[in-house]
């Protein structure tokens, strides 16, 4: 059993940082990409930013040069480091790992964090 756990979601003001964390755990052989994704009220649920195990990263253009996703491979941690957040920022964010359980590769997802930037 694969569990994804996600922290550090809060009730922030315009302009401040956050930093969520998610840490996986259970029978995971190797991990091949981790990343975040959202869901704004009313919205589909969008990539944020992703990280493959190479190092190379993906970011959704409204958080480019804000937002930085970083992993530590030993810990099977992602963090997503938020700077200058916004009111549009605030969504549930989730945690995902495309990852070898034993039996396959394949995507979990973790519960969801509530960030909310304030106005």
């Amino acid at each position: 059993q694969v569990q994804l756990v996600e922290s550090g979601g809060d009730l922030v003001q315009a302009g401040g940082s956050l930093r969520l964390s998610c840490a996986a755990s259970g029978s995971i052989v190797s991990v091949r990409t981790m990343g975040w994704y959202r869901r704004a009220p009313g919205k589909q649920r969008e990539l944020v930013a992703v990280l493959g195990s190479g190092g190379t990263t993906n970011y959704a253009d409204s958080v480019k040069g804000r937002f930085t996703i970083s992993r530590d491979n030993a810990k099977k941690t992602v963090y997503l480091q938020m700077n200058s957040l916004k009111p549009e920022d605030t969504a549930v964010y989730y945690c995902n790992a495309y990852l070898h359980d034993g039996l396959r590769y394949k995507d979990y997802w973790g519960q969801g964090t509530q960030v909310t930037a304030s106005s």
